[in-house]
């Protein structure tokens, strides 16, 4: 099955009625509440499609890169929200599936890939950002295991995840790169405390404190110490800007549709600047598109990566400026206000907006990237 093959069963399946109505109750959402698991995981679940590149043996269709961005890309543009996914499958499967022993597929991808079970990331702390060399959470040799403590803050789904992949500082040397290892937490055990805490967007982030957390050798991913250079290789991966594409592409056609209604496309005034950016959306897709048949072909690029994440990212700004200009003071309108266009989704993006920027790597780290070494500039 080409890609184009499955990207066209894909749209088939978003467009059911039962999917339809699933995306139109998330919609509705008021503004307090938050999306965790959700029906149509377990829908794609079932047909192997919420990880298609992933082999047969642990829930996928064994198929490539580009079905895996297919994949994304529908799933935004229907409107369904990814992060759990993106969490699940994205980060804590690839990490699993490149670097996990055995025992650890066999036990967790299946079910990931079921969208029976959901899984989160455990990286960034209170005093380390950006800057995952400078983590404080620790774990300590304890009887054959391993002895967990510290505070993660700023993680997104825990409160509706079962297990964590959890960056932790297993041995001080001095080099803030050395000594990191990452494991297996399951959050539902006991020393392992979650509390939400308020963000900008309606979504919540979470502070997991763990207290002491006993984990077996077995929780261990990949080998001890060697977590900072899992995390490069890897994240790696999940950088193409595909999903920051499609998000700024949902976001855009919603405002086209704003104008259209309101027969501000056919004016000048509107229609150039929404053409130019529909050109430059076009543009972000394809740098998007050359990151996944890099991977396809085996030759990850991380400068054009970076250019591809970067340049999707930055595209928000302006459509958002775009929806001021079409709906004015309406776009400020939340989803508790029944006059909100489009039930605040507009206004939500206006506060998710300077996400776009930070996750996966800030603009201004993707930009170091580029010039350091893509350009040799530095």
């Amino acid at each position: 099955m080409t890609d184009t093959e499955f990207r066209g069963r894909l749209r088939e399946f978003f467009a059911e009625k039962r999917v339809r109505r699933e995306v139109e109750r998330i919609r509705r959402l008021p503004p307090e509440a938050e999306t965790g698991r959700m029906e149509v995981y377990r829908w794609l679940g079932e047909r192997g499609w919420l990880a298609p590149h992933w082999p047969v043996e642990f829930g996928g269709l064994g198929l490539g890169p580009a079905e895996a961005a297919a994949l994304t890309e529908e799933m935004l543009l229907a409107g369904v929200p990814d992060d759990l996914h993106t969490l699940s499958i994205g980060i804590v499967g690839t990490f699993l599936l490149h670097s996990g022993s055995a025992a650890q597929k066999q036990a967790h991808l299946p079910s990931l890939a079921s969208g029976e079970r959901a899984a989160t990331v455990l990286f960034t702390e209170a005093e380390c950002g950006s800057d995952l060399s400078a983590l404080r959470t620790s774990a300590s040799p304890d009887g054959g295991g391993w002895r967990l403590r510290g505070s993660k803050i700023y993680n997104q789904k825990s409160q509706f995840a079962d297990m964590a992949l959890c960056a932790a500082r297993t041995r001080d040397s001095g080099v803030g790169m050395d000594g990191i290892t990452l494991f297996l937490v399951p959050l539902t055990s006991a020393g392992v405390h979650i509390e939400t805490v308020p963000s900008l967007g309606n979504d919540r982030f979470t502070q997991v404190v763990i207290d002491g957390l006993l984990l077996t050798e077995d929780a261990v991913v990949g080998a001890p110490h060697d977590g900072w250079t899992l995390m490069n290789d890897l994240l790696l991966l999940e950088r193409t800007g595909i999903d920051f594409h499609a998000k700024a592409r949902s976001l855009f056609d919603t405002v086209v549709r704003r104008a259209a209604q309101s027969g501000k496309l056919d004016d000048p005034a509107y229609s150039h600047s929404l053409a130019e950016l529909d050109a430059r959306l076009s543009a972000a897709e394809a740098l998007a598109w050359r990151q996944v048949r890099n991977l396809t072909r085996g030759e990850p690029d991380p400068v054009g990566s970076a250019m591809a994440k970067w340049y999707a990212s930055e595209q928000v700004r302006p459509i958002l400026r775009a929806a001021a200009e079409v709906d004015g003071l309406d776009a400020a309108l939340s989803g508790w206000d029944e006059d909100a266009p489009e039930d605040g989704v507009l206004e939500a993006a206006y506060r998710t907006g300077p996400s776009h920027r930070l996750a996966s790597g800030t603009s201004e780290v993707m930009l170091y990237l580029i010039a350091a070494s893509g350009l040799g500039l530095l």
